[in-house]
């Protein structure tokens, strides 16, 4: 039980699907296991199912959670996506049920593999994260890793740059106190750095359980309160002088820096101490994360603090960028290709393409042919989108208008 709510709030805040769990708030609640239903799953496994897990299912079956996460995966820097706790009977992509039933597949196969009967139990339980990308686990069989919470990462194809290509496992922590403890905050929800951020879930289910079903807004205020408490704080050591001693806080002031495209931060983070090199996002840089996110002013002051610029930096160009800063980032080691000419191009970005072609005559002789080859296939793609989205088959961020006005610079270039 939570020593910020009296009995009766959380009895109430129960009969409104929220309950509260290791200090971190679940919401859209089932209602509790029943000791045949843990019993059952008992039954599957190697070794005795953890008692903190027990004690989850105890006050609820399963429901979901809006926190952050990150994990160094493969080597990357990785959000690892913990939005549900699985539950027998959900019918979608958190059934517990089906879950367990897929890794049992799972297990069958690679006992095969290796010419060996599988002795039918799980030595690792799934019980939460999203969908099939995600995967949250317990390891139920005695030794020594016996109670700890995995994470397991699907990877994604090739084509997504910066992006962890292979699968990936790694440990949240020994135990699920622990891990709901590393569930955190990045920004805060009532201040949000942009239009989709941690925390909206939660607010919106809220927002509809006050505004339909009569949860009190004292309640209601009570409970954002104490959720906001999972927010982190990396102003304090800023000011203090000791944020890049921890590498987390400091990852997580960067990304805001990013996020917000704010020079003057990135200038004070630089100024602290704080690493600017490492990835950041998945595999991605600073410099990287800022260019992808058209955070031109976070990129500059990255750029001339001595943060590293990939090779590939400029080939990641999607919105306007000055040719001022598309030469700096060439002098700190970004290459020129045909691929950043066209995509400064389609952005509306004509002088700092010019920028990036004059470097690259001075190292290849083919320019004319490469950037053709180049701006057909580009074009190849923006109109094949611009048809689709247009026959309403599908969307895109950049919307009909975006995709057409991009089909036009390429179209209207000429070196």
């Amino acid at each position: 039980m939570s020593a910020h709510f009296a009995d009766d709030e959380l009895a109430l805040l129960r009969e409104h699907g929220i309950v509260l769990f290791a200090e971190r708030v679940i919401f859209d609640a089932r209602p509790p296991m029943t000791v045949e239903q843990i019993a059952a799953v008992q039954e599957l496994c190697a070794g005795p199912l953890p008692p903190e897990l027990v004690a989850l299912w105890q006050r609820t079956a399963g429901g979901r959670i809006d926190y952050d996460l990150h994990l160094r995966i493969n080597g990357y820097e990785e959000a690892v996506s913990w939005a549900e706790l699985f539950w027998k009977g959900s019918g979608a992509d958190h059934d517990l049920q089906d879950w367990i039933e897929h890794e049992q597949q799972n297990a069958r196969e690679a006992a095969a593999a290796r010419d060996q009967q599988w002795d039918g139990k799980l030595t690792a339980l799934p019980f939460g994260g999203f969908e099939s990308s995600d995967r949250i686990y317990a390891v139920v069989e005695r030794g020594a890793d016996y109670g700890h919470i995995l994470a397991w990462k699907q990877g994604l194809p090739e084509a997504w740059a910066h992006a962890m290509h292979e699968d990936g496992l790694t440990t949240i922590a020994h135990d699920l106190p622990a891990a709901f403890a590393m569930l955190h905050l990045d920004e805060d929800p009532l201040e949000p750095a942009g239009d989709y951020f941690t925390g909206q879930a939660l607010l919106e289910y809220l927002d509809e359980r006050h505004q339909t079903h009569g949860l009190a807004l004292e309640l209601v205020d009570k409970l954002v309160a104490f959720y906001r408490r999972a927010v982190v704080d990396w102003r304090t050591p800023l000011a203090a002088g000791t944020l890049a001693s921890d590498g987390a806080l400091s990852r997580i002031a960067l990304r805001h820096a990013v996020a917000t495209d704010d020079k003057a931060l990135v200038e004070r983070l630089a100024a602290n101490g704080v690493p600017l090199d490492g990835p950041l996002q998945g595999s991605a840089l600073a410099t990287d994360l800022a260019l992808a996110h058209g955070a031109h002013h976070a990129a500059e002051a990255l750029a001339r603090a001595g943060a590293p610029v990939s090779p590939d930096a400029l080939d990641a160009i999607d919105s306007a960028v000055s040719p001022e800063l598309v030469a700096l980032l060439l002098e700190r080691g970004a290459r020129p290709s045909a691929t950043a000419i066209a995509e400064c191009v389609a952005c509306g970005a004509p002088a700092a393409a010019r920028v990036i072609a004059d470097a690259y005559r001075k190292q290849h002789e083919d320019l004319p042919t490469a950037f053709e080859t180049v701006r057909q296939d580009m074009l190849a793609d923006l109109e094949s989108s611009l048809a689709e989205v247009r026959t309403g088959k599908r969307s895109h961020y950049l919307g009909a208008e975006g995709l057409a006005e991009r089909v036009d610079h390429l179209q209207s270039f000429s070196l």
